[in-house]
């Protein structure tokens, strides 16, 4: 029947007794389930995590900047990971980065929400901020 039809003999079920035939054209069918395929990824939403590294010594106006390209990144959905980086003796003052990272949270509050509060690491201060 399928060879007078000028189509394939799909087996859909081969564990069912007995074993369960379909009569279809099996490129027609393999083509649509490629396109749904790439419908599905279109519509699929990726979330990527921005970096931003900072140094306890970082000026004003370079903090100012850094702030609005976190803000950037939160409003066009990304994690945003902030890193304040020390080198050598600066460890000894942690309360720099602290206060950074209070700063951060402080002016840009209500636009995030806090996944993981600002904690040392070693020679780095590390937080992630997650968009609304």
């Amino acid at each position: 029947m399928a060879n007078a039809a000028d189509l394939d003999l799909v087996e859909v079920a081969p564990d069912a007794d007995p074993p369960v035939c379909r009569i279809m054209d099996y490129g027609k069918y393999k083509y649509k389930l490629e396109i749904s395929e790439k419908e599905r990824k279109k519509k699929q939403s990726q979330i990527t995590v921005k970096e931003i590294k900072i140094r306890p010594k970082i000026d004003k106006n370079d903090f100012s900047i850094k702030e609005k390209y976190i803000e950037k990144f939160l409003k066009e959905g990304h994690k945003v990971k902030i890193t304040i980086n020390f080198r050598g003796r600066e460890i000894i003052h942690k309360e720099i980065g602290e206060n950074l990272a209070s700063k951060i949270i402080e002016d840009l509050d209500g636009k995030f929400v806090l996944e993981q509060a600002p904690k040392l690491e070693g020679f780095n201060i590390i937080m992630v901020l997650n968009p609304l």
